[in-house]
């Protein structure tokens, strides 16, 4: 990986940007990252210089988007080893869910067919299949959680069996980031007959991933949490089952032909579930970042995002007034608390140092209960933090109780 006071300088966001007085320190990465130049100058070039749309017209300009936007779809296949019409591009890794939620599960399940999820999952991984248990009778059961909030492949295959229709998580959990064993998860449920479909949110950004060697049947991802734009994401899907579940949404783009007496044909995949006028500007920044995160290389990134991670939790680790909840977690995600301090407090504490990190339930409300605390500061790093920002942020940390804290507000 390149030198990381160089890589800093493709940030703007990086440059002599500050918070309460601080120079910005961003620790805020699994919501979203920032973003490079590079991503920027695609976004810029195609509103300056390409500007039409895509898939609809026969002139130069729309020729050349076309290209654009198909060239981003094969290198977003390529990062996690798919093909390129096993790609569908949404607004995020939210809509991809819910499309697969619906798509599938309105269409195969029944009533008391029963689909896995844990209570580490995010909203948008929980809430749909909610939603289709409601409209089809079928049943939601969670697969428990060790004492550290881990899941472990021995528990999932104590909850499989034959009426597990579905498996639906995330492969790192946003909360406290511990890495699920997917590929094992995969081959047991197969051996079931039950589909997987993989949040990708967290892992995708930040390892290599390969679908084909997983062999999950969906996994679902946002360009805005790996230095793309917000509003544009992907589903990954095998072929045969894009072909064989609903689009949720119909229009221009999307059909082959339809008629009066309301006959419709769909396009084959990814067409299908592309409807309308896509986020072409989104797409095309995408795959700049993309090509932005293959340069830098997706194995060395995830070594220097655990070195830095492992220096900053060896030290706080040693502080009587934190509480960590994932010490050993595989991602860049640092899940704690300031004792005797609520955590939206503990928030402001660092904010008023220029440290941005996030604190609440995560979108995760279910966990509360496992972590017997309402909610929690999470502080997540990119390749582009610096060890002197972690010597800043563990500072504050260390000088972080229920006065300093509290002082910040007088």
């Amino acid at each position: 990986m390149r030198n990381i006071y160089e890589i800093r300088q493709d940030f703007p966001m990086l440059q002599n940007k500050q918070m309460q007085g601080h120079d910005l320190i961003y620790f805020d990465n699994s919501a979203t990252t920032l973003k490079p130049y590079s991503v920027l100058d695609a976004i810029a070039y195609y509103y300056t210089n390409i500007t039409s749309n895509a898939h609809r017209s026969d002139y130069d300009l729309a020729f050349a988007v076309d290209q654009a936007y198909e060239n981003a779809r094969l290198k977003i296949a390529e990062l996690i080893h798919a093909n390129k019409n096993e790609i569908v591009f949404t607004s995020g890794a939210s809509e991809g869910l819910n499309l697969i939620a619906y798509g599938y599960g309105l269409r195969y399940l029944k009533e008391d067919d029963v689909i896995l999820v844990s209570e580490a999952e995010h909203a948008s991984c929980v809430l749909p299949w909610m939603r289709v248990c409601e409209k089809t009778g079928a049943r939601l059961k969670y697969i428990p959680l060790n004492e550290e909030g881990k899941l472990t492949i021995e528990a999932f295959r104590s909850i499989m069996d034959a009426n597990v229709k579905v498996v639906a998580l995330a492969q790192i959990s946003n909360v406290l980031g511990y890495e699920v064993p997917m590929k094992e998860i995969c081959e047991f449920a197969h051996a079931y007959g039950a589909i997987v479909v993989v949040d990708g949110a967290q892992s995708v950004p930040h390892l290599p991933i390969d679908v084909k060697d997983m062999d999950c049947d969906f996994l679902t991802f946002s360009a805005h949490k790996m230095c793309g734009p917000t509003g544009i994401g992907a589903i990954y899907g095998k072929y045969e089952w894009l072909e064989n579940i609903d689009a949720w949404m119909l229009g221009g783009g999307s059909n082959a032909r339809f008629d009066a007496c309301g006959h419709i044909l769909m396009k084959k995949p990814p067409a299908k579930f592309e409807s309308g006028t896509q986020n072409i500007e989104g797409v095309l920044g995408f795959g700049a970042a993309v090509d932005y995160l293959q340069d830098l290389g997706m194995h060395q990134l995830h070594a220097y995002e655990q070195k830095l991670r492992h220096y900053i939790v060896s030290h706080m680790k040693r502080m009587e007034n934190i509480r960590l909840y994932n010490e050993d977690a595989q991602s860049g995600i640092i899940t704690f608390n300031v004792k005797d301090v609520f955590a939206q407090d503990a928030a402001s504490y660092f904010n008023a140092h220029g440290i941005a990190v996030r604190s609440g339930q995560h979108c995760a409300k279910l966990l509360s209960e496992q972590l017997k605390t309402a909610a929690t500061v999470r502080a997540s790093l990119y390749f582009y933090n610096t060890r002197a920002e972690a010597d800043e942020f563990l500072k504050v940390c260390a000088n972080a109780d229920m006065h300093t804290c509290l002082d910040i507000y007088f």
